[in-house]
């Protein structure tokens, strides 16, 4: 072939993969449903609808858009599309500003995805904030994150870039910890202590001050009476100060003042609404309201702050779709009302918004790169 035939191809092949990068850019993201796709809304009708499915995250590659350098590098070398990074056992879930915070239990690290600015990173990979089995996380109001480490017995702490701070806790204060709650104002750090067979007197919540790691005051022992715990296993601050805290073992909800006065209690054994099989983890949102995932029912259950019952999501199944679970776990609630639910089995995050709150509004929203802070 001649070197002005090589040119001409040459110039033939770029025109063709410019043309089909365009096509390429005029396309919906696989993620995204069909313009004519009913919602799928929560609970069904005839019924008034309060949340309605939104979108699943499972790996970097549905936050991170990909730019045209990428995307014309494949069209030329015939690479296949980028998976991204995606989440091995997701554990515990937290959501702030469009962030959402998966604890990678098998993976090691938190998976940053950020919603809003397009990126996604993960805490705990330097040395001195390396985490091992990150199982709970949750984040104060200016974006401080703390993670729970079962296997370092040890809470640590990153500011909003990611960086890591500081650590509270340790083998001689903490026996099996796996969950672990913050105020809004980053005061008071309430540390989850499941406990175990052979450890009959760790069922327990441990209070820390926040910024100083001290350890203040415990809250409940073991037991199946008022304010007392069997295998508790993660726990939530409410917008009043007090915590609501997952007593699996017991199959209930207890709840506490911020000094670890008893308030309440709600729930039991049983295969009814408002009843549990397996309750995992829990959240709260700024009405209030209680929602507390169950890795039996394969759903979450959302009740008052009083702990009346108010509805469910998902269902149970052995195949991945929209709001059906095999394993759920983490669960959280964001500043405008959007739900986050865990699945390990899956490896994915699905994301409900509230019907009052529009598609385009929240933090959880794509900004223009202009825009994004």
């Amino acid at each position: 072939m001649t070197p002005s035939s090589l040119t001409g191809l040459f110039r033939l092949l770029t025109a063709c993969a410019a043309l089909a990068l365009s096509a390429c850019a005029e396309l919906p993201q696989a993620s995204q449903k069909k313009p004519d796709a009913a919602p799928l809304v929560f609970p069904s009708l005839p019924d008034e609808p309060r949340f309605v499915y939104e979108r699943t995250l499972y790996t970097s590659a549905d936050v991170v858009e990909e730019d045209r350098t990428s995307a014309f590098r494949r069209l030329v070398t015939g690479e296949g599309e980028t998976s991204g990074e995606g989440v091995v056992k997701p554990w515990g879930v937290a959501a702030w500003r469009g962030r959402v915070y998966v604890a990678d239990s098998a993976g090691g690290g938190v998976k940053v995805f950020d919603i809003r600015n397009g990126r996604f990173f993960t805490l705990g990979r330097d040395d001195k904030g390396a985490l091992r089995t990150p199982l709970g996380v949750d984040v104060d109001d200016a974006g401080t994150a703390y993670v729970v480490d079962s296997t370092l017995k040890v809470v640590k702490v990153y500011d909003p870039q990611g960086k890591y701070l500081r650590q509270f806790g340790g083998p001689k204060i903490l026996s099996r910890p796996t969950g672990v709650a913050v105020d809004r104002a980053g005061k008071r750090a309430y540390v989850v202590d499941t406990g175990g067979v052979d450890k009959y007197n760790e069922h327990r919540v441990r209070v820390f001050d926040a910024a100083s790691g001290s350890h203040v005051l415990d809250i409940g022992k073991r037991g199946s009476g008022e304010g007392e715990f069997n295998l508790a296993s993660d726990a939530a601050v409410a917008p009043n100060g007090n915590l609501y805290v997952v007593d699996t073992g017991n199959f209930r909800v207890q709840e506490f003042r911020p000094d670890g006065g008893f308030v309440r209690t709600f729930g039991r054994i049983g295969r009814s609404y408002g009843q549990f099989a397996r309750p995992r983890e829990v959240a709260i949102d700024k009405s209030g309201n209680v929602y507390v995932s169950d890795a039996a029912f394969g759903n979450f259950q959302i009740f008052s702050g009083d702990g009346q019952f108010l509805m469910y999501i998902g269902a149970r199944s052995e195949r991945d779709a929209p709001a059906r679970y095999m394993l759920p776990a983490g669960i959280a609630v964001d500043e405008d009302g959007r739900v986050y639910m865990a699945d390990q089995f899956f490896r994915k995050v699905d994301v409900f918004r509230p019907t009052h709150l529009k598609p385009e509004e929240g933090y959880a929203v794509r900004q223009p790169k202009s825009n994004a802070k």
